[in-house]
């Protein structure tokens, strides 16, 4: 791998541990709050910093290419995963949450094949597959040979946050990482204010501090600050390669719901989490022929 390979694996590994609070954070929120307002509001509160930061470094309006595909990281990543895993975790432990997002890089590589014109090797697809099909055979061993209500919500979020990811990765080549996101929720914003309003005024019931806290951490870290780093990583590490890095987001939340959040994982649940992280160790050597944009144009700062 190149230097600038290597960095995008560092910048993924970043956000990667940004996000492993994701989903215990979640859980944490959608306890006192509807989990579409957790969701939607969230990005409301992420739009503010975003609008802030695009006028004071004045960047220039997105091209309307660049508008098409900022509207799929809206679906993907503002809309999509928060709204369906947020009524996830409404039934889920972020344990469980987590391994089941372990499916995530997968998709990412398949959108980014699709969506950027990258072309993993053979062997990358083996290794992305097996770690896969891991990920599912949890799921239906732990759901007693059937997959939960709440394993499918979490599935459909993994597909449009796949989405999300490889299209803005491959928008931060020209756009630079942080731009994406911070264009992605102000260009979203119009669209929340009124639904969120709506659910906030008929909201019930008090909100603990603790879930306060949460989703303070969910709006700036998890719909926010991680994707500087991580569209940033997807671009100049290639979209595939460091969206593997993903699945080590499996070993961070589950050690983090047992630390912070008393949740209980038993061995078999790190077994198969060991198994899937040693598909990532053997696919970071595996071929990924890059977009030709990946290796000429840098992101911007």
């Amino acid at each position: 791998m190149t230097q600038r390979e290597n960095q995008g694996m560092a910048l993924g590994l970043l956000a990667v541990i940004i996000f492993s609070l994701t989903l215990p954070m979640t859980r944490l929120v959608v306890h006192d709050v509807n989990p579409v307002l957790a969701a939607l509001g969230r990005a409301l509160v992420a739009a503010v910093p975003a609008a802030v930061l695009l006028l004071w470094r004045k960047q220039r309006l997105p091209t309307r290419a660049q508008f098409k595909g900022l509207c799929l990281v809206v679906l993907g990543v503002i809309l999509g995963f928060p709204m369906l895993s947020s009524w996830a975790m409404q039934t889920l432990p972020a344990s469980h949450g987590a391994l089941v997002n372990g499916l995530q890089p997968l998709m990412v590589a398949l959108f980014a094949a699709w969506l950027s014109h990258e072309r993993p090797s053979r062997a990358f697809w083996v290794c992305a597959a097996l770690g896969s099909a891991l990920v599912l055979a949890y799921a239906v061993i732990q759901g007693a040979g059937t997959v939960s209500a709440g394993d499918l919500l979490m599935l459909l979020a993994i597909i449009l946050g796949g989405l999300g990811y490889a299209e803005g990765g491959r928008l931060a080549r020209d756009m630079g990482g942080w731009q994406v996101i911070c264009w992605a929720l102000v260009l979203a914003s119009p669209v929340l204010v009124a639904p969120v309003a709506w659910l906030a005024w008929h909201h019930q019931g008090e909100i603990a501090t603790k879930s306060w806290w949460a989703f303070g951490y969910v709006s700036l870290f998890s719909q926010f600050i991680g994707f500087f780093a991580w569209y940033a990583g997807l671009a100049m590490g290639g979209i595939a390669r460091v969206g593997q890095v993903q699945l080590l987001q499996i070993f961070f939340t589950m050690a983090l719901s047992a630390l912070f959040f008393g949740e209980h994982i038993d061995s078999f649940t790190w077994a198969f989490a060991a198994a899937v992280v040693a598909t990532v160790v053997i696919g970071r050597k595996t071929a990924v022929k890059p977009a030709v944009a990946a290796e000429t144009v840098q992101p911007q700062a």
